[in-house]
């Protein structure tokens, strides 16, 4: 039983994982101003001879990918500090039904 609700899981994690990567391949030339274009069109206007250190790894196909991919790390960094919390007061929590239980 433990085992097929772990498979379900992953599978689910997988799914989600797809119907969040097909869109940002598939949608071309979408485009949504953000801080960092602001940013970088404020940095070429005071210094146009500013060369950037590096390129990015991967340039996604607009900048409402990099508003989903920005939302979808915070989501998960969210949902690990919620885990960790939820866990540890379910522990607290088990470790004094075992006191009471013994008392």
């Amino acid at each position: 039983m433990k085992n097929s609700v772990w498979k379900m899981n992953v599978l689910i994690i997988l799914v989600v994982a797809a119907l969040m990567v097909i869109p940002l391949v598939m949608i071309k030339d979408s485009d949504f101003g953000g801080a960092d274009g602001a940013a970088e069109q404020a940095v070429t206007e005071m210094a146009p001879e500013y060369k950037p250190w590096f390129k990015p790894l991967f340039e996604p196909p607009g900048s409402e990918t990099e508003s989903l991919l920005f939302a979808l790390q915070a989501a998960f960094g969210a949902g690990i500090i919620g885990y960790g919390i939820g866990y540890y007061k379910g522990r607290a929590t088990k470790r004094e039904c075992s006191d009471e239980d013994s008392a």
